[in-house]
């Protein structure tokens, strides 16, 4: 969701410091929230800035660069490796210990298809 404007922001905070009104009065007028009237006027008075907070980029990865470039080469030399296989190796190597679903998200960002197993050998008998 975009975050309202900086111009938009300071007018809500301009109505508030005008008294007489209501943060629902307020919000009604500028077709917001009450709890963002109510979260504007405390960051206004906490930090000064009416100003929108910068996007959160989430968590940092697990696998830095060096460990997918290790990943990889690992990959092209065992490309039948299981996940399971590949998570001891990265910690053998004293890579980080991460579940398989993350070096699941990390081969399938390397671009990386798993090819699955046969998990049964062929029956003996033909189809009839």
């Amino acid at each position: 969701m975009k975050a309202y404007s900086t111009d938009l922001r300071e007018r809500v905070v301009a109505a508030c410091q005008q008294g007489g009104r209501t943060i629902g009065e307020v919000a009604a007028q500028f077709s917001v929230s009450d709890s963002f009237v109510r979260k504007l006027r405390r960051r206004q008075r906490t930090s000064g800035s009416v100003a929108a907070l910068p996007p959160h980029s989430g968590p940092a990865p697990v696998l830095n660069a060096a460990a997918q470039a290790q990943l990889s080469a690992c990959l092209r030399q065992e490309p039948d490796a299981t996940l399971t296989e590949l998570c001891i190796w990265l910690a053998a190597i004293g890579g980080p210990a991460v579940s398989q679903t993350t070096l699941w998200r990390a081969v399938q960002a390397l671009d990386w298809r798993r090819k699955k197993r046969v998990s049964t050998l062929p029956s003996a008998t033909p189809n009839a």
